[in-house]
């Protein structure tokens, strides 16, 4: 089926899905519509951007409202052709020989048989030669394998890549012809509302969320956690800084953290059991902070610092230096 012939098809779907997928992604109005925009016109893509930023949320949204597979592989120096394509049961080649009935799909060939997104991330961590099977497949949307012939993808086919660019450890620099066969989005972080938002509903901390948490307290949680993640991002002894995901878990560690302790208030006002209050729920955003966030920011070894000093240094900003803007909402 020609490109012409797919772009017809999905034409009319596009405002229902566009709608529909819009429904469960926070924030990401223009990226949702040139990804939906680009997939829809029979084009692969590659999404260049951090982690936690909706890339996969995305895709795997439009998959499921096209009723199709999001088959997803990460790309890796291990990710031979072979892995991609697939092979012959070893066990069953030695009772019955090579027969269609015992070869194996790799994720391309299943993605291609079965009309789904084949999602790589960590695009550019990928060998060379697994590249070249994945251009292959990209211009003439078939692969020849050997004993079983050659497999021509369904219609709605793509392949997607992620790269996250603040990586540079065991990637490698993708040539001119992939980056001739890709569409390319750049996708940043979001806004502060819009984290706040993600962090609300991931959690079940927002109005309507079910959790057992009194409403000023959860929404301490929601904006304490998205203030230091986002933090760890503008900081300059830090290389990369965490992701939402890192707000999320923050959240909800310091949530239990606070149950544990009876603590059920952020605490406000000079009154002295509300200071100390506050004193201990700030203390259990640090403690839950340290184990949410540290793993997931990376340090510039120039910098002569941890982590852990980062974190108790942003959070001393914003609890201790500017109080106020810690305050709740």
């Amino acid at each position: 089926m020609d490109d012409q012939t797919t772009v017809t098809r999905n034409a009319g779907h596009l405002t229902r899905v566009r709608g529909s997928v819009g429904r469960r992604v926070v924030g990401r109005e223009r990226e949702l519509d040139l990804v939906l925009a680009a997939v829809a016109a029979g084009r692969d893509i590659l999404l260049e951007g951090p982690p936690g930023t909706s890339k996969s949320t995305i895709l795997r949204a439009i998959a499921e409202e096209w009723g199709i597979p999001f088959v997803l592989v990460e790309g890796n120096a291990d990710l031979t052709p072979s892995k991609l394509l697939g092979g012959h049961d070893p066990a069953r080649v030695l009772r019955e020989g090579y027969r269609d009935e015992n070869f194996v799909d790799g994720p391309l060939v299943r993605a291609m048989r079965e009309g789904g997104f084949l999602y790589m991330e960590e695009f550019n961590r990928a060998p060379d030669d697994t590249l070249n099977t994945l251009l292959t497949a990209m211009a003439e949307r078939q692969v020849t394998i050997p004993r079983i012939g050659t497999i021509t993808a369904q219609p709605t086919f793509r392949i997607i890549g992620s790269m996250n660019p603040y990586d540079h450890v065991g990637t490698t620099r993708l040539s001119t012809s992939v980056h001739d066969r890709f569409n390319r989005l750049v996708v940043g972080y979001q806004g502060a509302e819009a984290e706040r938002r993600i962090v609300a509903l991931r959690t079940g901390l927002g109005p309507d969320g079910g959790q057992d948490v009194p409403t000023d307290l959860a929404s301490a949680l929601v904006t304490d956690a998205v203030a230091l993640t986002r933090a760890t991002r503008e900081r300059e002894d830090t290389r990369q800084g965490s992701s939402v995901r890192g707000a999320i878990d923050l959240a909800l560690v310091a949530a239990q953290l606070l149950a544990l302790h009876g603590v059920d208030s952020p605490g406000e006002g000079r009154v002295t059991a509300q200071v100390n209050t506050r004193r201990r729920y700030a203390e259990a955003v640090l403690e839950s902070a340290l184990v949410a966030l540290s793993g997931r920011i990376n340090v510039d070894e120039a910098a002569g610092t941890t982590p852990e000093r980062v974190l108790r240094e942003i959070w001393e900003d914003h609890f201790i230096l500017h109080p106020a803007a810690a305050d709740p909402g």
